[in-house]
């Protein structure tokens, strides 16, 4: 299992080798106001793929936030669970030792 998910990490990455290499022609992208970037085109797929990623992550953070406020207040919230075997609220005593 494990040189098999090795060999899927290898294609996966051959196969992204192999189009960084076909496709080196320049593009040029266009803003707004005349701005424009001339750049190769994998680098314009992975700047788009980033960007992507970057709004993906800023877009969960709060409700990521949110999340984790509301299971630090239901950790805190909640009482500590008794010991299996012992009365509810008092220690299990010391075993005697028959002296």
């Amino acid at each position: 299992m494990k040189y098999l998910l090795w060999l899927l990490k290898a294609a996966i990455f051959f196969t992204l080798f192999a189009f960084a290499l076909n496709n080196q022609q320049d593009a040029t992208v266009h803003f707004f106001f005349g701005t424009q970037w001339r750049a190769p085109l994998v680098l314009v797929v992975l700047s788009a793929f980033a960007v992507g990623v970057a709004v993906g992550v800023l877009g969960m953070v709060p409700r990521w936030w949110m999340h984790r406020s509301a299971a630090r207040r239901t950790a805190h919230a909640t009482p500590p669970t008794p010991v299996p075997g012992t009365p509810s609220g008092t220690e299990a005593a010391p075993p005697s030792h028959g002296i």
